[in-house]
């Protein structure tokens, strides 16, 4: 008995078993936001075509009707009627007479006068369908998402890394939050963003959240030991994923690196630098914060080596280049290594930004 009660509990707790309905209050897929002008005027525009409808299946039927003189119905007849049928007013003035026509009556009118109210009623209905609705819309974004990007923590440094990935133009459908508060959710799924609402200490809601298909896992929690502990995981779950992750103590580099992370930055020691270079060469920190604002001015990009660069030495080229990424190894120009630039190699250069 005991043990039943455990493989239940344990069932409960995973996420990713869970059926897509049960985590609607967990995913939150964004959106499109529609005035109430447009939301109206769409279910308008539903609603006649539907009527619309029944009026040309009456019509093709007319002569299956008759009204109250026996009189051959016209047009204006025809859309009476399917107007007092559809909204269930029915005065019995005009009736189908023939099998034929109770027949289609039966099978398509009746139908669509179900449609009818169910779109008159939508605005009830909205809100009675949310969760069905959301939990297809979980199905269909869980079976496509891949080599997207998982931001663990929403807080300044997780919101800034997102900015900086917008404004580098990457779709807000493509990055993933991750986080316990759900009023940083909110702020999130405000800019189109998908949220999961969990510990990413746990494996189920990184899976839940697609790092075992994401290309990179930025980890920006308020801890240090809970960014070793995400780490570890989301290199459990996604061994291909890049993981990127910061923390506040450069002693807890090298436990970040041995639990997986490929690049580690220590938000206390660069913001130290930042400020002791400040005092006596403010503009120094000025130009590093251009260089890491990709909206305006210059950017620290990278990209491909264009053929007719192919051979020449990486400081004679028209962009300036910082540093050459040969076999995922990053060289500083200047290296006997990177005298000549070759064909699969990857160049770490500033680029100018339109404002």
């Amino acid at each position: 008995m005991a043990g039943k009660l455990r493989a239940r509990l344990r069932d409960q707790e995973n996420l990713t078993e869970r059926p897509d309905f049960a985590l609607v209050n967990v995913v939150r897929i964004p959106e499109l936001v529609r005035s109430p002008f447009q939301m109206i005027f769409r279910r308008v525009m539903m609603a006649v075509a539907v009527l619309m409808l029944a009026v040309f299946v009456v019509y093709l039927d007319r002569g299956g009707y008759k009204d109250a003189q026996d009189n051959e119905l016209s047009f204006l007849d025809c859309l009476y009627y399917a107007t007092v049928s559809l909204s269930t007013t029915g005065y019995g003035d005009v009736t189908p007479i023939t099998p034929s026509a109770r027949l289609i009556n039966v099978i398509l009118i009746t139908p669509l006068r179900v449609l009818f109210l169910i779109i008159l009623i939508s605005t009830t209905m909205a809100a009675l369908t949310e969760r069905s609705r959301q939990a297809f819309k979980i199905q269909r974004w869980r079976h496509a998402v891949r080599n997207h990007t998982v931001v663990v923590g929403y807080g300044t440094k997780g919101r800034t890394a997102v900015d900086a990935m917008l404004g580098d133009d990457i779709k807000p459908s493509e990055i993933v939050v991750v986080d316990t508060d759900q009023t940083a959710l909110d702020s999130a799924a405000a800019l189109g963003l998908v949220t999961v609402l969990g510990s990413a200490t746990k494996s189920d809601v990184l899976r839940l959240a697609g790092v075992q298909n994401a290309a990179s896992v930025i980890v920006a929690t308020n801890r240090d030991d809970t960014a070793v502990l995400v780490t570890l995981t989301a290199r459990e779950v996604g061994p291909k994923a890049k993981i990127v992750a910061a923390i506040r103590e450069t002693d807890n580099s090298h436990l970040l690196r041995q639990s997986g992370a490929d690049s580690v930055v220590v938000s206390s020691e660069t913001a130290g630098r930042l400020l002791g270079i400040a005092r006596t060469t403010p503009t120094v920190v000025e130009m590093v914060e251009d260089l890491l604002t990709p909206e305006a001015g210059f950017a620290i990009a990278e990209r491909e080596v264009e053929r007719d660069e192919i051979g020449g030495s990486p400081r004679h080229l028209s962009d300036i280049v910082l540093g050459v990424v040969r076999d995922g190894r990053l060289v500083r120009v200047g290296s006997p290594e990177v005298d000549a630039v070759e064909e699969n190699d990857r160049l770490l250069y500033i680029r100018r930004v339109s404002n």
